[in-house]
């Protein structure tokens, strides 16, 4: 597998990538926040969030609930507007992900490639700007979904553009960059963390892991072990005690009618024949 280090941290991506990363440590030291551009913060961390959890990784990726074609681009907006490309990039390599997890061609194992590879090297990486579109041959009939995905810049920019013009520099800084570079790392932090750090309920052939903190902090993606047992469900929380906002929210969009077919674990698996219930 190929690791160009020097383009990795050259290429406009990357250093777009820095800049942000640079911009939210200077906020969080030198910018003191305001009330509204703190709200900020956490509604677009959660918002965003959702956009990466519901939209691009439970939808896009898996398919394990279905919606509307308007909403369907809705989820493909807000994961877009998180600055992790779009959801048909996205959605193909994890897609290659769950085919060859910790296997040599699996993208970001921390197994065959260590931590930092794992949770942010690849993404630097020009080696994956492209995907192979035979993986989300699903996806690529819409065209809106591949125009967001091409031109993915356009969610993220216009977020930023409308913070500045409403709120200004304050808003832009601590709504946009700081917010933007928390959604990168409790992201990144299940291809990497929950790979080396929790509790294993299944044996799966590769080493996910369960964890509670990272399922509080990422909205229900910690429960990793969970999600490589049963990839396809829209629950990853698999018991009462396994807390996963993103499924709760998809429940109440479930009951006002904007998605609807939400795959569930196996009753087997709820009554613990498979499993033994212990916290991750």
């Amino acid at each position: 597998m190929p690791r160009t280090a020097v383009a990795a941290y050259t290429s406009p991506g990357a250093l777009l990538f820095f800049t942000i990363h640079i911009a939210a440590i200077c906020t969080l030291f030198l910018v003191t926040p305001t009330l509204t551009s703190v709200i900020l913060c956490a509604v677009l961390f959660l918002v965003r969030k959702f956009g990466i959890t519901g939209g691009f990784h439970r939808y896009f990726s898996h398919r394990s609930f279905k919606t509307s074609r308007w909403f369907q681009f809705v989820l493909a907006w807000l994961g877009g507007s998180a600055a992790q490309k779009g959801a048909l990039w996205w959605a193909a390599h994890h897609r290659h992900h769950h085919q060859h997890s910790d296997q040599e061609d699996d993208i970001h194992s921390v197994k065959q490639q260590g931590f930092y590879w794992a949770h942010v090297g690849w993404i630097l990486a020009p080696d994956y700007n492209e995907y192979d579109s035979k993986r989300v041959k699903d996806l690529t009939k819409f065209p809106e979904l591949v125009f967001i995905d091409k031109y993915h810049f356009i969610p993220p920019a216009v977020l930023a553009l409308t913070l500045y013009l409403t709120t200004g520099w304050n808003g832009l800084l601590w709504g946009f960059c700081v917010s933007t570079v928390i959604l990168y790392h409790t992201t990144f932090a299940i291809n990497s963390f929950c790979h080396l750090l929790g509790k294993r309920r299944y044996e799966t052939g590769e080493s996910s892991k369960n964890s509670f903190i990272l399922a509080i902090l990422t909205l229900g993606e910690g429960w990793h072990n969970n999600h490589h047992y049963y990839p396809h469900c829209a629950r990853q929380g698999f018991f009462w005690w396994e807390i996963d906002p993103t499924y709760y929210v998809l429940r109440m969009l479930k009951f006002v009618g904007i998605v609807h077919e939400i795959k569930e674990p196996s009753q087997r698996v709820l009554t613990g024949k498979e499993a033994t219930a212990s916290l991750g």
